[in-house]
């Protein structure tokens, strides 16, 4: 899998077999008119042969069509997935968690909490549905991804805003779910969950 340095453009697929695991959100393309019956025919016929040649590709392992898997949780916004057989540090976008291991730096309010919501969610070998914003990585080589769990299409780093254990983290130009994060957080909030009753100050 090959991945684009910060703020570089995804590349279109040069084969059939090569889709970006984590292109970032493209705005859908209008509807296009409804084949008759021989052109669907055909269509599928295609597909098949498609999928029958890229399973036999030289050097396409097994571990590349495996989707994403939880390795371990770091705290309440990094995690460590293991994707296409390589090993990746995640930072979640759009949120921010309270600090517990960040070197030189104090557990923070609220901190061990919001660690102990991410290990819920996402236990050791859950598989995931990951997708990338504009930039791949950040200044500290970590991948940056939207995350959402395979098995029930739940949307993590929505999760942590909304259940209150992060506040909302805007670093453009990776901003594609900035209003559904802000607008989760801003309730959580209002209700007064998690680290907004406990923590009402924003960390240092």
């Amino acid at each position: 899998m090959r991945l684009a340095a910060p703020g570089a453009a995804v590349e279109p697929p040069t084969r059939p077999c090569e889709e970006p695991l984590m292109a970032p959100a493209t705005t859908p393309s209008p509807p296009a008119p409804r084949p008759n019956r021989a052109s669907r025919v055909a269509i599928v016929a295609v597909g098949l042969l498609v999928v029958a040649s890229c399973s036999h590709l030289p050097g396409r392992s097994p571990a590349a069509a495996r989707p994403p898997t939880v390795v371990r949780v770091v705290d309440g916004d990094t995690v460590v997935l293991r994707i296409a057989g390589a090993t990746e540090r995640v930072r979640l976008i759009g949120i921010d968690t309270p600090e517990t291991v960040k070197p030189d730096t104090p557990v923070q309010c609220y901190g061990p909490e919001a660690s102990a919501h991410l290990k819920h969610l996402l236990p050791p070998g859950t598989p995931v549905r990951v997708r990338r914003d504009a930039e791949a990585r950040d200044r500290y080589g970590r991948l940056l991804l939207y995350l959402w769990r395979a098995s029930d299409g739940r949307f993590v780093n929505l999760e942590i805003a909304a259940d209150g254990f992060g506040r909302p983290l805007t670093i453009a130009p990776n901003t594609a779910h900035r209003a559904d994060i802000a607008a989760a957080a801003s309730r959580a909030e209002a209700s007064g969950r998690g680290l907004w009753r406990s923590c009402p100050a924003a960390p240092p």
